[in-house]
């Protein structure tokens, strides 16, 4: 969840769920599974940040246990969460 709250800029609400400070995107719940799944992620999300907050929001997603899967900066990176689920953190800049 920390990984999440950091790559989307979200808030917590409550122990298990994130919202869009400013209520436009969608509230995502983290649910607890019993047992680790090891197979390929299951989900894979694209966010798009203003290009001024790439590099600081790529910090924050790193320090909160992303992993850097993909290196395209500025334009974008790739980042996997803790448990292998994937996001592409992209800023639009160096695209024609």
């Amino acid at each position: 969840m920390p990984f999440w709250k950091a790559v989307l800029g979200y808030n917590d609400l409550g122990q298990e769920d994130l919202i869009d400070p400013h209520r436009r995107g969608a509230p995502f719940w983290f649910q607890t599974l019993a047992e680790p799944r090891r197979h390929r992620s299951r989900i894979h999300v694209d966010v798009f940040v203003p290009p001024d907050q790439g590099e600081s929001t790529l910090a924050a997603a790193i320090a909160a246990g992303g992993r850097l899967r993909d290196d395209r900066g500025p334009a974008w990176w790739t980042l996997a969460d803790p448990v292998g689920n994937v996001v592409d953190l992209a800023t639009r800049e160096g695209r024609d």
